[in-house]
């Protein structure tokens, strides 16, 4: 059995260093402050132009339009240009590429283990940490959530999610069942861990998966939108996909609703004045729809793709009704939140992001001078792949080297960069530098397996694997897609994994199989260890029921899986690869595969 003292073995010993010295250093800070809570909610693939306190006229998000209005909001507040970056920024305070993550599939959007994360700092500090929603960051420890920081995680650790209705989930590394429309459920957990924590100080983390497609979305949201023809329209309306438009906006309006039910939770275990809390998105909107007419949705790295909202309220704290124009982003998070709570900061690598407590603490003679002065200029970069480009107070630098003036130009129109040659080559010389710096991270990250063995349990999904021969994934991305059409039996999917732990581990896949195809063996195998099994039982259920998802022809397909005990493994330390085969078919075809699952034996 793995002893789960033990359980990461990858280049944390920096990291456990500096969490112990940060947890004496806390428990003396403890007795000389009253500490905050801190609750943080993350929309995934909302836009700037998805509330109303913003503008837009199409929908009504009042519970988060009253952050802004009993707290403070940040008018220049960017993120990534996708979703996993932006999440690795937020809870390390560095640059994405810096941490290991590259991208949103495949494994590229592991955090690597030696990184410090805001949940690392405030658990050493005392507080009780919890995540419930979409973790992004990694799957299988030494990534995993708990891992990180987390005393508590309820949700999916992919990049998406592909049913929204009581979907399979992870609780603290079981899986489980979901209850209801995923966001509600989310919410529901996250109120179970206040009550539960309310009378110390708690880090809460409500990571939704909405309005990220699939679109699906509860009638009662969805009612309002069914067939409406927006007042509000992209700048490019020819581009917006009205269906996509209207889920996106119920889903929007759905998240107000749970963000309000966390609010009132506050109100009443009377934790208003004792809690900090953040709203913000990962990138911008997954459709084009009204964005203010910034150019650009999410993947894109212009102001509509990384421009997001920002408010932060903390009664008799922060200034309420109050915007901060300043340039701030996703990486001052770590250093902002750790200085406000008073929550010792000293991580195992510098800190690329800046704290602005100043500017929301601070308390201007009008509400709306953030004291720019106090506020040095600043090049806040953005990468996604090898496109980079570069905001600073004024301007921004696009990707192909135009220079905007973004004070007067949000939406991108007018290239200024002869009017202002000097700042266009300087910024260009800038971007040209982070470029090779990050491209030179990527290359250095890219050959990573997936770990197994650093937790008594490890789960090895679909997603993760690689299929040869006519076998197909479920889905065109490979987040939330289960492997099919194995019809050859020199088919085989691999898994390229790094043992963190010999011995032996008895190995389980989730499948599906109709009757004419009992009677098939599957084999797993590595080095020389394998185990084989034949499929004994029919398990052919349906694919989920999609009538809820809003927009037609989706490429998201979810069905039920069941475990078939394959037998042990005995497993040697280091890097090998894991393949699964089925040596003999039936009626032309063997099983569908989810996971495969592998449990450490005494």
């Amino acid at each position: 059995m793995i002893d789960r003292t033990n359980i990461v073995k990858i280049a944390t010993a920096v990291v456990a260093s500096a969490v112990t010295v940060l947890h004496g250093v806390a428990v003396e800070a403890a007795e000389k402050f009253s500490q905050p809570n801190v609750v943080i909610f993350l929309a995934d693939d909302q836009g700037w132009g998805d509330l109303s306190c913003h503008g837009n006229t199409n929908l009504a998000t009042p519970n988060i339009d009253s952050l802004a209005t009993d707290g403070t909001k940040l008018e220049n507040f960017y993120v990534c240009a996708v979703c996993a970056p932006t999440r690795a920024e937020f809870l390390t305070g560095r640059y994405h590429f810096r941490t290991g993550v590259s991208g949103v599939s495949e494994g590229a959007g592991r955090l690597n283990p030696d990184e410090t994360t805001l949940a690392d700092l405030f658990q050493a500090a005392g507080y009780a940490t919890g995540v419930f929603g979409k973790w992004h960051n990694g799957t299988q420890s030494p990534y995993h959530p708990l891992d990180r920081g987390f005393d508590e995680f309820y949700g999916f650790t992919s990049g998406h999610w592909g049913h929204y209705f009581s979907p399979p989930l992870d609780h603290n590394r079981s899986r489980v069942k979901g209850n209801g429309y995923l966001p509600n459920d989310l919410t529901d957990h996250a109120l179970t861990f206040i009550d539960e924590h309310h009378d110390k100080p708690f880090l809460c983390y409500v990571p939704f998966n909405t309005p990220h497609s699939p679109f699906y979305v509860e009638d009662e949201f969805y009612r309002k939108f069914d067939g409406l023809d927006p007042e509000m329209r992209n700048r490019d309306p020819e581009k917006e996909d009205l269906p996509a438009t209207r889920a996106a906006l119920a889903m929007c309006e759905n998240i107000d609703w749970n963000v309000g039910r966390i609010l009132s939770k506050l109100d009443t275990l009377e934790l208003r004045e004792d809690t900090i809390v953040i709203y913000f998105s990962d990138n911008g909107p997954n459709s084009f729809r009204w964005n203010g007419g910034m150019k650009g949705k999410k993947g894109t790295v212009d102001e509509g793709g990384l421009r997001s909202p920002f408010l932060i309220r903390w009664p008799d704290k922060i200034p309420s009704g109050r915007t901060v124009t300043e340039v701030t982003g996703a990486i001052d998070l770590l250093p902002t939140l750790a200085e406000i709570a008073q929550v010792p900061a000293k991580t195992a690598k510098p800190i690329d992001g800046r704290s602005f407590a100043e500017l929301v603490l601070r308390n201007p003679t009008s509400p709306n001078d953030s004291a720019a002065a106090a506020w040095p200029d600043r090049e806040l970069f953005s990468v996604w792949r090898k496109r980079v480009t570069v905001r600073t107070a004024q301007f921004r630098l696009d990707e192909r080297g135009a220079l905007f003036d973004i004070r007067k130009d949000r939406g991108q129109r007018d290239n200024v960069a002869k009017d202002y040659p000097d700042v266009a080559r300087k910024l260009r010389a800038a971007v040209a530098a982070h470029r090779a710096e990050a491209v030179e991270h990527f290359a250095a990250n890219a050959d990573r397996p997936f770990t197994v063995g650093y937790a008594e349990s490890t789960t090895l999904p679909a997603r993760d694997g690689v299929p040869h021969g006519t076998i197909q994934r479920s889905a065109k991305a490979p987040n939330n897609s289960f492997f099919t059409n194995w019809t050859r039996d020199n088919d085989s999917i691999t898994w390229d994994i790094k043992v963190g732990t010999a011995g032996k581990y008895r190995a389980t896949v989730y499948y599906t199989c109709s009757r004419s195809n009992v009677g098939a063996t599957v084999r797993l195998a590595l080095s020389k260890s394998s185990t084989e099994t034949t499929v004994a039982e029919v398990f052919d259920p349906p694919i989920w029921d999609k009538s809820k998802e809003r927009v037609a022809e989706s490429h998201y397909f979810v069905k039920d899986f069941r475990p078939l005990e394959l037998g042990v493994l005995t497993l040697k330390e280091g890097r090998d690869t894991l393949t699964l085969t089925s040596p003999k078919l039936v009626g032309g075809r063997s099983i569908d595969v989810y996971s495969v699952v592998l449990v450490a034996q005494e």
